[in-house]
């Protein structure tokens, strides 16, 4: 399982912002899943040694009113979920009583905590860090988040000693399948169908909560780990504080499975929770079939609109297959094990060199790509990147030119003929190098070729 990195402090330090430089994107919403008060979210770390899942909240206050209490259970909850916090200060304001109140607060805890220094752009850090060392949390680490200084220096001291836990001997050969899907969809009974006992999961696994439990099993001779995650609620519907669903670790799972299922409840359709979840497995790469449960407690005539339904609302994941399920019957399980084989062996595939270039060849004579300032964009070779997802690296040149259409065309060149069944394929280009252009090199002016022969 990943590490889990929160970033804490009062309201208007700086935390929306460095969440967006950890995690490389633009906006604070980048990996929010609905359910959840809009001041916690969540995305997978970029920056740092090793990779982790950060985690953004809202401003603790010591006296909150109306949706400030929201904010602080909010807030409360990431910081258990956390391995490590980051207390984001404001280097131009200077100590608070605010700061004093979040310090205290974050001293209960017991996590490990470090400060960072936030807008310290242009300023002396240490004169600026001189009265933060009050807090007794060490040394602080200037940055500015939005400059993106001092970031990464910051994370290689946050996440050092942090490691993603590395799988058993047990689970290492296993195919790891995580199930996930908002409550009351029939994630439980579907789990339950494949383990082949009705029962609730009893046997956790050390590193694991309640709400994310590793299960080993064995089906049709093939060796699974089954990641279970609990659904996600809107927040309207949580009542029970064990039932309220760890963001962090179903993204862990996602993270660690080669097979993310998804089950969604027939009667309900794809929710927004559904969508924006899909949406972080595909950002990860995870092979992603869609289990439809319920579907004997369907209408034959309702069935066609919600096929109509359920092609509108996936059609940004055109390649995860629809299975059509009954986990309290049994209906269609035994299918949905073996399409989880088969995309885990596509997932894993190793496709050769040659094979690979045999196919890019064809796919251009059949289609060859457009035209840039009159110029032919040229795709020499592929060879492949990487395994889970598959990745074909594509040298030529001009590649950075090569129009999504045209990606999308090779991509599913490549997924028919090498049967990368409900994986995304990502493609990679490199522009080759022209072995004339050397550095300090004269270049041959344009023109037609000089004529070295002699008259006689």
């Amino acid at each position: 399982m990943l590490p889990v990195v929160a970033l804490v402090g009062r309201p208007n330090v700086g935390k929306s912002t460095l969440f967006n430089v950890l995690t490389g994107t633009r906006d604070a919403i980048v990996a929010d899943v609905p359910g959840l008060t809009r001041d916690r979210q969540y995305g997978f770390g970029r920056l740092g040694p090793v990779p982790c899942v950060v985690v953004d909240t809202g401003g603790l206050v010591e006296n909150p009113r109306g949706i400030e209490t929201q904010m602080r259970e909010q807030t409360e909850r990431a910081v258990a979920e956390a391995d490590h916090l980051v207390f984001v200060v404001d280097a131009r304001a200077g100590l608070t009583p605010q700061d004093h109140f979040v310090a205290r607060e974050l001293r209960r805890c017991g996590k490990p905590v470090t400060v960072a220094l936030n807008k310290a752009e242009g300023l002396d850090t240490e004169i600026a860090a001189a009265d933060f060392h009050a807090l007794g949390f060490g040394e602080p680490i200037g940055i500015s988040a939005s400059h993106g200084q001092g970031c990464d220096d910051l994370m290689q001291q946050v996440l050092h000693g942090l490691e993603p836990q590395p799988p058993s001997g047990e689970e290492a050969d296993a195919v790891h399948i995580a199930v996930i899907g908002r409550p009351n969809v029939g994630k439980s009974t579907l789990v339950n169908r494949l383990l082949g006992e009705e029962r609730v999961i009893a046997s956790d696994q050390p590193g694991t909560t309640r709400d994310s439990i590793l299960v080993p099993f064995e089906r049709d001779g093939r060796r699974f780990m089954l990641i279970d995650t609990a659904g996600v609620r809107r927040r309207a519907r949580v009542e029970d504080a064990i039932e309220r669903a760890s963001v962090a670790k179903t993204l862990q799972a996602i993270d660690e499975a080669h097979v993310v299922i998804q089950v969604l409840d027939a009667h309900e359709g794809v929710a927004e929770q559904d969508a924006s979840v899909l949406g972080i497995a595909l950002e990860r790469g995870r092979a992603l079939i869609i289990a439809v449960n319920k579907w004997d407690g369907i209408a034959p005539e309702q069935r066609e609109e919600i096929h109509r339904q359920l092609a509108l609302k996936l059609d940004f994941v055109p390649f995860a297959p629809l299975h059509f399920i009954s986990a309290r019957h049994g209906t269609g399980v035994g299918e949905l094990v073996q399409a989880t084989l088969r995309a885990y062996d596509a997932a894993m595939r190793e496709m050769p060199t040659r094979a690979l270039t045999r196919t890019l060849e064809r796919a251009i004579s059949a289609h060859q790509p457009p035209l840039v300032r009159g110029r032919r964009i040229k795709l020499r070779y592929a060879h492949q990147g990487g395994r889970n997802p598959p990745r074909v690296v594509i040298h030529g040149n001009q590649t950075a030119s090569v129009p999504g259409s045209y990606t999308r065309y090779l991509t599913n060149v490549f997924r028919k003929q090498f049967d990368l069944f409900a994986t995304p394929v990502v493609i990679e280009y490199r522009t080759d190098q022209n072995p004339y252009d050397k550095p300090g090199k004269r270049k041959r002016p344009a023109g037609p070729p000089r004529r070295s022969r002699s008259r006689r």
